[in-house]
């Protein structure tokens, strides 16, 4: 009430003489402040109350910027992680802010000494390490504001759906001024001259989603320059999970910049990108420690060598004729995914190499789509042989009918795989009437 910033504590034990300034007594009192929202946010999070430990969180790290309250790297990396949390909630514009302050005030690491107390930041030789965990940050970023971008805009079989284009283009450029303004109102951090060095870092990136191939490109170099970054740091050698995560994202990466190419042959050569970095590392892997690891990369290797297959499929569909050279590539591109969903399966059998006759929850999708996928890979394979394209037919008809009688016998799988369920009856009654006229055929020619 009379104006006056109160006591620390500290001061019932001093002689008067030795008694604070009202400027220390304020600045004492302003850092009690960040320290009770800072601790609040510790026990929102205990709570799993997310959004409210987000908010003390932002409001902590404002605040140290402020009071000049702050280790430029442990700031650095609460605010990277703090935009993780916004990532969740899809506001890109927060979590752009949140990493490119992060940066801007990581650059001062070393340079600046800190004003907690005048003392040197402690950690300065995890300076790589930490630089690192922020550029991972960032490619997460890059990754999820374009995969959120593809959900907008796929059609019911995946593809980009030209109306939805035109309709979010529309959209957003009425949204655009309403952003600006509530911009303003969104939660800055950083006194006039950070805010500049933030404004700069933001603009090396959109916040908005991605609409055509080009804007979708320009987030992609971002998020490969972060890669390499990230890499630099996290090298096979000593830091096999996370390179491979860094690796995993990068094949993301270029999965998703491959849905806004219109060009077939051009995406078929980005998921070609993805099988290079992807497979060295795969065979150089150790099954006995990284089991879980390898069937990931067994999962989405088969996955690519997939959607290779069918590109090739679209691009002969659109020739007069096929070619011995398309041909060769389509049955080599279906073989590879056929070979990586195979070693998927078995990785799953037990040490005498026994199938579960149940599956865990964990592997029940993965394993279902591995079987659908190799039936209807089979059924690609091109060939001039009619008894060899018996026996794909019957191998073929072997997976659907995996599928449909484990449902049979296990109903909670449905929910996880109904679409291919559906898919894998209609081929179960189709199939033996194709088969039986291919058999008629031949017979008749012996």
């Amino acid at each position: 009430q009379d104006g006056n910033p109160p006591l620390d504590p500290s001061e019932h034990f001093m002689a008067e003489e030795e008694k604070l300034t009202d400027q220390e007594r304020s600045k004492r009192f302003e850092k009690a402040y960040t320290y009770t929202l800072y601790y609040l946010a510790q026990v929102y999070q205990h709570l799993d109350m997310i959004e409210k430990a987000a908010q003390y969180c932002h409001s902590t790290l404002k605040r140290q910027l402020e009071y000049c309250g702050y280790y430029p790297v442990e700031w650095a990396r609460n605010a990277a992680t703090l935009s993780q949390y916004y990532l969740s909630k899809e506001c890109f514009m927060e979590a752009r802010h949140c990493l490119a302050a992060a940066s801007v005030i990581f650059s001062q690491a070393g340079q600046v000494p800190s004003a907690e107390d005048d003392e040197t930041e402690p950690d300065q030789q995890d300076l790589p390490e930490r630089k690192a965990e922020i550029a991972r940050c960032w490619i997460k970023y890059c990754l999820n504001l374009l995969q959120s971008a593809r959900k907008l805009l796929e059609d019911n079989i995946g593809e980009l759906d030209p109306d939805r284009q035109l309709e979010l283009r529309a959209q957003r450029k009425k949204e655009e001024d309403e952003k600006e303004k509530g911009r303003k109102k969104a939660v800055l951090f950083g006194t006039s001259d950070i805010c500049d060095s933030v404004l700069a870092m933001e603009e090396k990136v959109s916040c908005v989603y991605p609409l055509d191939f080009q804007e979708a490109r320009e987030i992609f170099l971002v998020g490969q320059n972060y890669v390499q970054e990230a890499k630099e740091f996290f090298q096979v050698d000593g830091y096999v999970t996370d390179h491979i995560e860094i690796v995993q994202d990068h094949s993301a990466l270029f999965k998703v910049l491959a849905f806004f190419e219109e060009d077939y042959e051009r995406r078929c050569k980005m998921h070609k990108r993805r099988i290079d970095m992807l497979e060295p590392i795969y065979e150089g892997l150790n099954p006995q420690y990284y089991l879980l690891i390898r069937r990931q990369l067994q999962c989405e290797l088969a996955d690519t060598y997939y959607e290779m297959m069918d590109l090739k499929v679209a691009i002969g569909n659109r020739l007069e004729k096929l070619d011995s050279h398309t041909v060769k590539k389509i049955n080599s591109l279906a073989q590879f995914a056929i070979k990586y969903n195979e070693l998927f399966l078995d990785s799953l059998r037990n040490p005498d190499k026994v199938f579960p006759e149940k599956l865990e929850e964990d592997v029940l999708r993965p394993a279902m789509v591995a079987k659908f996928h190799i039936a209807r890979l089979y059924g690609k394979l091109i060939t001039s042989d009619s008894k060899k394209q018996l026996e794909n037919m019957q191998t073929s008809l072997e997976h659907y009918t995996f599928l449909v009688d484990y449902c049979e016998k296990y109903p909670d799988a449905v929910s996880a795989i109904e679409t291919e369920l559906e898919l894998s009856k209609e081929m179960v009654n189709l199939l033996p009437a194709s088969m039986e006229r291919l058999r008629t055929k031949l017979a008749s020619f012996v």
